[in-house]
């Protein structure tokens, strides 16, 4: 099959189930394509893109930055592409019935132009797998304007069918949901989400993001008296990942045990706020702000940790987790590990066999259950055993990726 990914960004660092997905499929001996935003750094990126060559199957829309220059350089590309697709382009900037503009997130009214023109040249596919609400709509419109003509997969997330909603012309959701083929949902709660805002139940599939088994060696952590407890979170320093919450538990189980050590991995606009609250708390020599990592690095952080924390929380705009496939990451390291309540994480460990779950925003029930697992070696390696046969059985990529594309030939 000829299968194109639609994303707002690749690579990215924080999207390694996309690349899994993409990397699995070519294993398989599919053609895969990708459209995308924008790129991040190129410097931080997984090896994977290079080993299977991703730069050279991935196209960008290419917008420039001002508006004058959006205008003025998509002039030039409609100028240069007319003759070979007259109808097709001209459709992509009627504004009255095919206008990103409309849709608050979109922003540029060329922006359908935009994403028509790297498509052009290219042989037809039979499957456009968009991740995220955002670009399926896309996908939809181009194939409503005749730029494209396969199947439209969507996949939902978490945050683009709770806050997104919300902030988002209603509009958007009823033409996704109307035009598209199928949508897959990382858990229960985003399913339910995507119904109540009136996504066809009968087209939902649940397929959880995925990991690379092989990738996550189990180990068996033992401690020597000298060692300190590592304790490791892994995300986006945003709101809705809690980390203030995990910051103040560690902070308070500190005072009692005092070979302690707290890792946060990522990257995000709170991190002059949480380092302050570091700092406030006097706990600048334990809690540790490392920045974003690559795959090679996470996965040594992972080995050399303990206990691993995700303090999710509804964010004040609404912003709620998907999966949280850090925690599915954790697990198959062999890491305990301890979350919260909140929207699809519960489907993703087993509380009180491979980690606990207490409520959000509650700093004393988390660092109760931290500073359980730190007094329970025994239980820690318990835990983990049984984390890793968890992901092993519901999470193993190969066996969704073969999923994955029973979808494609289903649709």
């Amino acid at each position: 099959m000829r299968i194109a990914f639609v994303v707002g960004r690749f690579p990215a660092l924080s999207e390694t189930f996309i690349l899994n997905q993409i990397t699995g499929l070519l294993d398989r001996g599919h053609e895969v394509d990708i459209y995308a935003d924008k790129a991040e750094d190129f410097a931080q990126m997984h090896s994977e893109v290079e080993q299977y060559k991703l730069r050279e199957r991935t196209y960008y829309l290419g917008m420039a930055g001002g508006r004058l220059q959006r205008t003025v350089k998509g002039l030039g590309l409609l100028l240069a592409n007319l003759p070979k697709k007259p109808g097709v382009l001209g459709r992509s900037l009627d504004g009255k019935k095919y206008n990103f503009a409309k849709y608050r997130e979109q922003g540029s009214f060329m922006r359908l132009l935009y994403a028509t023109i790297p498509l052009i040249d290219k042989k037809p596919y039979d499957v456009f797998h968009c991740h995220f609400a955002a670009y399926g709509l896309r996908a939809v419109l181009l194939r409503e304007i005749g730029a494209i003509s396969g199947k439209i997969l969507t996949t939902f997330h978490g945050f683009d069918v709770s806050s997104y909603a919300r902030q988002t012309n209603p509009e958007f959701y009823q033409k996704l949901f109307a035009l598209g083929d199928a949508y897959t949902v990382n858990t229960t709660f985003t399913a339910n989400n995507a119904i109540s805002l009136g996504c066809p139940p009968e087209k939902i599939i649940k397929l959880p993001v995925g990991l690379d088994m092989s990738g996550y060696s189990f180990t068996d952590r033992t401690l020597s008296p000298a060692t300190p407890v590592k304790i490791l979170t892994v995300g986006r320093l945003v709101e809705k990942k809690g980390m203030e919450y995990s910051i103040r538990a560690v902070a308070q189980v500190a005072r009692t045990f005092d070979q302690i050590e707290y890792n946060i991995v990522g990257s995000g606009e709170l991190k002059s706020s949480l380092e302050k609250l570091i700092a406030e708390l006097g706990m600048t020599d334990k809690i540790h702000l490392l920045g974003p990592r690559n795959t090679e690095e996470l996965r040594h952080l992972y080995a050399e940790s303990h206990i691993f924390i995700l303090s999710s929380v509804t964010a004040a705009d609404g912003d709620q987790e998907g999966q949280g496939l850090v925690l599915q990451e954790a697990q198959a390291t062999g890491l305990p590990v301890l979350s919260t309540w909140h929207n699809g994480i519960p489907d993703g460990l087993l509380d009180g066999k491979s980690g606990f779950l207490v409520p959000e925003r509650d700093v004393d029930a988390l660092a109760q259950k931290l500073h359980y697992l730190i007094e329970q070696p025994q239980l820690r390696l318990e835990m983990g055993k049984t984390g890793r046969e968890f992901v092993e059985e519901r999470y193993d990529i190969n066996r969704l990726n073969d999923r994955l594309v029973e979808i494609y030939r289903q649709l």
